[in-house]
């Protein structure tokens, strides 16, 4: 994937991921961190658990990138203290 496709599927994944978590966006620069995080934990875990990482831009990378995004939220809402899930 280009740049731009990485800046727009971060930004679609850490707003999905931050509203399920938050139940609001986190803001445009902050979604996109969170996507793009998201998609580099996700590809972890899926690849430590035997099954394939981020493949492109398509569904499956997508849920991917939301489950690690997240992960990532919820151990950065635990360690910072700050509330997820309201």
């Amino acid at each position: 994937m280009s740049v731009i496709g990485w800046i727009v599927f971060g930004l679609i994944c850490g707003f999905i991921a931050s509203r399920v978590v938050n139940r609001r966006g986190e803001g445009c620069i902050l979604n996109v961190v969170i996507g793009i995080v998201g998609a580099c934990v996700g590809g972890f875990i899926f690849t430590q658990i035997g099954g394939s990482g981020i493949t492109g831009f398509n569904l499956y990378s997508m849920f991917i990138a939301i489950v690690g995004a997240i992960v990532f939220l919820l151990i950065y809402h635990a360690l910072t203290g700050r509330r997820g899930l309201r």
